[in-house]
């Protein structure tokens, strides 16, 4: 459905240094990084598409997050979640809701949620059933 999210940064190292952890825990492999222009993507292993991109805006205008957007990854597994809502942290992201099951949206939603650097607002969610005992 979605050919590529692309998330705005008005400091692209320091994102850089965010996001290069979390992907890798999400299972994404990092399909270019040009720091000349800047920006960086991400995609599933064997996968041209979807692309998660950060960079600096195109319009050369300063990076502002926006009310109301926000990028949810897919995680396998809750596990996963816990792993990179504790990976996110450690690289400078900011708390916005820890790693919890979630019923109000459904019985299985896992999720934490969490603002990078910049402030853009991302979610790790497994809508998968556990047969750990997390809970």
């Amino acid at each position: 459905m979605y050919s590529h999210v692309f998330v705005g940064t008005a400091d692209f190292d320091r994102a850089l240094a965010f996001y290069e952890p979390l992907m890798a825990a999400l299972g994404m492999e990092q399909r270019f990084c040009d720091r000349s222009r800047p920006w960086a993507g991400w995609q599933v292993p064997g996968q041209a598409r979807p692309l998660f991109l950060i960079g600096a805006p195109y319009d050369g205008a300063p990076h502002v997050p926006g009310n109301g957007q926000m990028t949810a990854f897919l995680a396998p597994d809750r596990a996963t979640v816990d792993a990179a809502h504790a990976l996110a942290l450690a690289h400078g992201g900011s708390d916005e809701g820890p790693p919890a099951l979630r019923p109000d949206y459904h019985a299985n939603y896992y999720g934490a949620y969490l603002r990078d650097p910049d402030g853009n607002k991302l979610c790790v969610v497994c809508h998968d059933a556990s047969s750990d005992n997390q809970a």
